[in-house]
């Protein structure tokens, strides 16, 4: 297994769940520890952990939404075809499919992306 040199690892309320929403987006649990509420999940090469709350890792008191402050921008071939799909698997958006200018140095490109909230609020941001 190849594992992404940059890998998030949630906190969850509720692993099931948490992992339930994530297989129906498309994400393969590529492992899991049942025994520690943990699974390992991928999408078209993006790499995310998720692991029930159990206080290794909190700095602080954990209230909905997660992750304030941050989003979680993963890359898809084909966005419009899987912004589709969830929308066909009723999955809420957060910001519906846009296109955003953003300048690197004197080079500015167009991104195609939407944005949805994961069962604890963690922002998750697709683009192409």
């Amino acid at each position: 297994m190849k594992f992404n040199k940059l890998i998030p690892e949630l906190s969850v309320t509720d692993i099931g769940i948490s992992k339930e929403f994530y297989i129906k987006l498309g994400f393969k649990v590529l492992y899991e520890r049942k025994e520690d509420k943990f699974a390992f999940l991928e999408l078209e090469g993006n790499q995310i952990m998720i692991e029930q709350i159990n206080d290794n890792w909190n700095t602080g008191t954990l209230e909905y939404p997660f992750g304030r402050g941050i989003n979680i921008s993963m890359s898809i071939d084909n966005i419009n075809d899987f912004y589709n799909k969830l929308i066909n698997n009723d999955i809420k958006m957060y910001k519906d499919l846009m296109i955003n200018k953003y300048r690197v140095d004197n080079y500015e490109y167009e991104d195609i992306e939407f944005l949805i909230q994961d069962p604890d609020g963690y922002l998750l941001r697709f683009n192409n």
